[in-house]
């Protein structure tokens, strides 16, 4: 069966699918760190802001793109264009992108399921010393744990999409769901939890910043996977009865209230291992955070549950995020996959087998690069520093690409496919759309500011990765 004829089976269904693309890492990690270096409630104000009055419009749209086409990016570009080649290469872009943000996540997840194994078995104080990140790094241990996440995603990805990427959504989303709000219950017990809690809450004013705003817009788009083609693709499998406007919205309230949760349970958790950090004291890295930081927090909890209260505890955060990943891994390679299988003509296993080698070759590549071979580790210089493989993908395909790719869709359906042929398809599935605020809204968001605001970040983004000059003066 071709991937274009499969359709979710209901409305929960995609809602769960395109919620789990969205919710992952950044969503779970990379949100509280990024509120604690920036003012913890004045950075959820903005961030909130952001998603409905950017970012939902931008989902709206890929969503209708898909639907009305079938396909994904390329494919949907270039049937709406009458095959422009321009456009086709933009949706090109589009695919490659998430091809090579599999590549970086898969080093990440691999990592997860490996400190989860390490957790289980009693090896928390290992993963929590001070040798503990870099050696498990550098283990040989991590390409026999990579062929076990390569099948799970395989298995899923192979039965299809209301076989496999619905059901293990179906599965997937709700666990996470309730693991999320047991740790959240049981981390506000901890001492001090509670000034943890006043600062991501509360907001203070004063400290809405040009900085404050630009990592909270920055924060809002790459949270929900604008720009990679997911929900072009996720689109195409929606029945032509589904309320899109209404489906993004639900989409877009899970995916925040998910950040919003896994700040209760981070930033309660680091103010209560030490009530004096200061936050910026943390890295920027969501990775750091993950890896280094909180197994300290965890081992630290011995004290008052013991070592195997601590190691459940810890087991059950990392088997959280171990799912967030899987969730948004498998819906970053369905990307390509349906390319494979609708421009290429392959079948699904063999656009998957095809994807595991090659995709595969390159996250062997990435893992080396953390010391391993000196040729990955010091891949490259620029910005004034020396970068290995891994932040060379991570740069271009995760921080850059993706507001690009949002300001090409913007200018696509305002000036290409048209406003009124967006009206058009939104309006099926939904009799009260045409006339709407939310029409109105959205075509004129998506025709003038957003895609100023959003070429705004990638130039800026590209001045400070690889120029080491902001654009904006901070």
């Amino acid at each position: 069966m071709s991937t274009q004829k499969e359709h979710f089976s209901s409305r929960l269904g995609f809602i769960l699918a395109a919620a789990g693309s969205a919710v992952g890492i950044g969503n779970l990690v990379g949100f509280p760190v990024n509120a604690a270096k920036n003012g913890g409630g004045a950075f959820l104000l903005v961030y909130g802001l952001f998603i409905f009055i950017i970012c939902l419009p931008v989902m709206i749209a890929e969503m209708a793109v898909g639907r009305k086409t079938g396909k994904q990016p390329v494919g949907a570009y270039k049937a709406l264009s009458n095959n422009d080649k321009l456009w086709g290469a933009a949706g090109f872009i589009g695919v490659l992108t998430p091809f090579m943000v599999a590549v970086f996540y898969m080093v990440i997840t691999v990592w997860l399921f490996g400190y989860l194994a390490l957790t289980v078995t009693g090896n928390l104080d290992y993963l929590a010393s001070e040798k503990g990140f870099g050696e498990f790094i550098n283990s040989p241990y991590l390409f026999a744990v990579m062929a076990v996440v390569a099948l799970i995603i395989n298995f899923i990805l192979v039965a299809g999409v209301k076989d496999g990427i619905e059901k293990a959504a179906k599965i997937m989303m709700p666990a996470l769901f309730v693991m999320l709000i047991l740790m959240v219950i049981f981390v506000l017990t901890l001492d001090n939890a509670m000034a943890g809690v006043k600062f991501f809450i509360i907001p203070d004013f004063s400290k809405i910043t040009p900085s404050v705003i630009n990592g909270a817009l920055s924060q809002a788009f790459f949270s929900l996977s604008l720009g990679m083609g997911i929900l072009i693709t996720y689109g195409s499998y929606i029945n032509r009865d589904t309320n899109i406007a209404n489906s993004a919205k639900l989409v877009a309230i899970t995916d925040t209230a998910v950040a919003f949760t896994a700040g209760l349970m981070i930033l309660p958790a680091v103010f209560s291992f030490d009530p004096a950090i200061n936050p910026d004291d943390l890295s920027d890295s969501s990775v750091s955070l993950i890896f280094t930081f909180l197994p300290k927090i965890f081992l630290a909890l011995q004290t008052s549950i013991g070592y195997i209260g601590a190691s459940i505890v810890a087991a059950s955060f990392f088997l959280l995020v171990f799912f967030a990943a899987i969730t948004s891994l498998v819906s970053i390679i369905e990307v390509p996959v349906s390319y494979l299988i609708t421009e290429k003509g392959h079948t699904r296993k063999k656009a998957l087998s095809t994807l595991l080698m090659t995709a595969g070759i390159l996250t062997v590549f990435a893992t080396l690069s953390f010391g391993m071979v000196s040729f990955f580790t010091e891949f490259v210089d620029y910005a004034g520093s020396t970068h290995s493989f891994f932040d060379v993908v991570y740069d271009i395909f995760y921080d850059t690409i993706l507001p690009l790719n949002g300001f090409l869709l913007c200018l696509f359906v305002s000036y290409r496919w048209k406003k009124h042929n967006l009206s058009k398809e939104l309006s099926i599935g939904s009799d009260g759309y045409v006339g709407s605020w939310v029409e109105k809204y959205v075509n004129f968001s998506l025709g003038t500011f957003i895609p100023v605001i959003v070429l705004g970040v990638f130039l800026n983004t590209v001045a400070q990765k690889f120029f080491g000059y902001s654009l904006l003066g901070f």
